[in-house]
């Protein structure tokens, strides 16, 4: 007899992304290496006092890398991108109901 699966969202989800990255996955092997946060101090001089929050300078030079390593020259086709790679979305401190930015 042929099963016929029928999908059904669930309105809670005990979801965690880092249980679903492999250990040998080489985004999560990048995060665990590539520290960042010298960026903070090196473009805080660059960023106003007042006004709407801009997108975090680790996040944008993570997902330039990404572009980068994935050989992505727009940015909607990055953003695109990023947004359906569950090892990206790690790699760059998002979860799956975040939106990026842009």
């Amino acid at each position: 007899m042929q099963g016929h699966k029928d999908y059904q969202e669930k309105l809670f989800n005990s979801f965690q992304l880092s249980e679903r990255i492999p250990k040998a996955n080489f985004y999560r092997r990048l995060k665990g290496v590539l520290d960042l946060s010298f960026l903070y101090k090196l473009t805080n001089s660059y960023y106003g006092q007042s006004g709407q929050k801009s997108i975090d300078p680790v996040v944008f030079f993570k997902l330039c890398l990404v572009g980068y390593l994935e050989n992505l020259i727009s940015d909607r086709k990055l953003i695109a991108h990023c947004s359906m790679r569950l090892d990206i979305l790690y790699f760059i401190g998002y979860d799956i109901d975040e939106e990026l930015p842009w």
